[in-house]
Protein backbone atom coordinates (compact mmCIF):
# COMPACT_ATOMS: atom_id res chain seq x y z
CA UNK A 1 0.00 0.00 0.00
CA UNK A 2 1.62 3.34 -1.27
CA UNK A 3 0.64 6.72 -0.46
CA UNK A 4 0.26 9.25 -3.05
CA UNK A 5 3.16 11.83 -2.69
CA UNK A 6 1.12 14.86 -2.05
CA UNK A 7 -1.07 13.37 0.55
CA UNK A 8 2.72 12.10 2.57
CA UNK A 9 3.57 15.54 1.86
CA UNK A 10 0.36 17.07 3.66
CA UNK A 11 0.76 14.73 6.65
CA UNK A 12 4.54 15.48 7.24
CA UNK A 13 3.72 19.35 7.23
CA UNK A 14 0.63 18.47 9.22
CA UNK A 15 2.86 16.56 11.89
CA UNK A 16 5.49 19.36 11.62
CA UNK A 17 3.54 22.25 12.28
CA UNK A 18 2.09 20.49 15.40
CA UNK A 19 5.12 19.67 16.58
CA UNK A 20 5.94 23.20 16.30
CA UNK A 21 3.41 24.48 17.90
CA UNK A 22 3.98 21.97 20.78
CA UNK A 23 7.55 23.23 21.48
CA UNK A 24 6.16 26.92 21.01
CA UNK A 25 3.33 26.07 24.14
CA UNK A 26 6.38 24.35 25.65
CA UNK A 27 8.42 27.67 25.22
CA UNK A 28 5.98 29.94 26.55
CA UNK A 29 5.43 27.48 29.57
CA UNK A 30 8.79 27.59 30.87
CA UNK A 31 8.89 31.45 29.66
CA UNK A 32 5.98 31.76 32.15
CA UNK A 33 7.81 30.05 35.07
CA UNK A 34 11.15 31.89 34.30
CA UNK A 35 8.66 35.43 34.37
CA UNK A 36 7.26 34.28 37.69
CA UNK A 37 10.75 33.09 39.36
CA UNK A 38 12.28 36.48 38.38
CA UNK A 39 8.96 38.41 40.04
CA UNK A 40 8.64 36.17 43.46
CA UNK A 41 12.66 36.83 43.62
CA UNK A 42 11.87 40.89 42.83
CA UNK A 43 9.00 40.49 45.94
CA UNK A 44 11.32 38.81 48.42
CA UNK A 45 13.99 40.76 47.90
CA UNK A 46 12.24 44.47 47.98
CA UNK A 47 10.27 43.58 51.22
CA UNK A 48 11.57 46.90 52.76
CA UNK A 49 10.63 48.38 49.85
CA UNK A 50 7.35 46.96 49.68
CA UNK A 51 6.68 47.45 54.07
CA UNK A 52 8.15 51.74 53.28
CA UNK A 53 5.52 52.20 50.33
CA UNK A 54 2.75 50.65 52.39
CA UNK A 55 3.55 52.28 55.70
CA UNK A 56 3.56 55.62 53.68
CA UNK A 57 0.01 54.64 52.47
CA UNK A 58 0.13 52.43 49.34
CA UNK A 59 -2.06 50.57 49.32
CA UNK A 60 -2.41 46.87 48.13
CA UNK A 61 -3.82 47.70 44.87
CA UNK A 62 -1.18 49.86 44.20
CA UNK A 63 2.16 46.98 45.45
CA UNK A 64 -0.11 44.27 43.00
CA UNK A 65 0.01 47.15 40.13
CA UNK A 66 3.60 47.66 40.20
CA UNK A 67 4.70 44.14 40.28
CA UNK A 68 2.09 42.88 37.68
CA UNK A 69 3.70 45.82 35.74
CA UNK A 70 7.18 44.68 36.13
CA UNK A 71 5.49 41.00 34.78
CA UNK A 72 3.98 42.12 31.83
CA UNK A 73 6.84 44.27 31.16
CA UNK A 74 9.21 41.48 31.24
CA UNK A 75 6.77 39.21 28.97
CA UNK A 76 6.36 41.85 26.24
CA UNK A 77 10.31 42.27 26.14
CA UNK A 78 10.55 38.89 25.63
CA UNK A 79 7.98 38.57 23.26
CA UNK A 80 9.41 41.04 21.15
CA UNK A 81 13.01 39.61 21.18
CA UNK A 82 11.66 36.25 20.80
CA UNK A 83 10.12 37.37 17.90
CA UNK A 84 12.96 39.55 16.07
CA UNK A 85 15.41 36.38 16.82
CA UNK A 86 12.94 33.62 14.78
CA UNK A 87 12.38 36.25 12.21
CA UNK A 88 16.11 36.84 11.80
CA UNK A 89 16.79 32.64 12.20
CA UNK A 90 14.19 32.30 9.35
CA UNK A 91 16.05 35.45 7.37
CA UNK A 92 19.22 33.79 7.73
CA UNK A 93 18.80 30.62 7.15
CA UNK A 94 16.78 31.68 3.78
CA UNK A 95 19.41 33.55 2.20
CA UNK A 96 21.88 30.93 2.95
CA UNK A 97 20.10 28.48 1.65
CA UNK A 98 19.06 30.72 -1.68
CA UNK A 99 15.32 30.75 -0.77
CA UNK A 100 13.02 33.12 -0.85
CA UNK A 101 11.78 33.87 3.05
CA UNK A 102 8.15 34.27 3.61
CA UNK A 103 6.65 35.37 7.09
CA UNK A 104 3.20 36.00 7.98
CA UNK A 105 2.35 39.01 9.80
CA UNK A 106 -0.38 37.15 11.04
CA UNK A 107 1.94 34.75 13.11
CA UNK A 108 4.98 37.34 13.86
CA UNK A 109 2.61 40.82 15.15
CA UNK A 110 0.62 38.94 17.94
CA UNK A 111 3.56 38.05 19.91
CA UNK A 112 4.19 41.25 21.46
CA UNK A 113 0.66 40.87 22.96
CA UNK A 114 0.87 36.91 23.66
CA UNK A 115 3.82 37.82 25.81
CA UNK A 116 2.32 40.64 27.38
CA UNK A 117 -0.73 37.99 28.82
CA UNK A 118 1.91 35.56 29.67
CA UNK A 119 4.05 37.83 31.69
CA UNK A 120 0.74 39.17 33.54
CA UNK A 121 -0.47 35.45 34.37
CA UNK A 122 2.63 34.76 35.12
CA UNK A 123 2.97 37.74 37.44
CA UNK A 124 -0.44 37.57 38.90
CA UNK A 125 0.37 34.89 42.35
CA UNK A 126 3.77 37.06 43.03
CA UNK A 127 1.68 40.15 42.74
CA UNK A 128 -0.73 39.28 44.99
CA UNK A 129 1.65 37.83 47.17
CA UNK A 130 3.68 41.25 47.35
CA UNK A 131 0.11 42.90 48.20
CA UNK A 132 -0.53 40.74 51.18
CA UNK A 133 2.37 41.69 53.15
CA UNK A 134 1.90 43.83 55.90
CA UNK A 135 3.68 46.57 56.57
CA UNK A 136 4.88 46.02 60.03
CA UNK A 137 6.40 42.65 59.26
CA UNK A 138 8.24 43.87 56.59
CA UNK A 139 9.97 47.01 58.06
CA UNK A 140 10.68 44.35 61.00
CA UNK A 141 12.14 41.86 59.24
CA UNK A 142 15.15 44.07 58.42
Amino acid sequence: MFLDPKELRGQIESDVTSLLYGLAALALLVGMIGIANTTLVAVMERRNEIGVRRAFGARRRHVATQFLTESAALGTIGGILGTSIGIMAVVIIATTRDWTATLNPLYTLPAPTIGLSTGLLAGAQPAWRASRIAPVDALRAQ
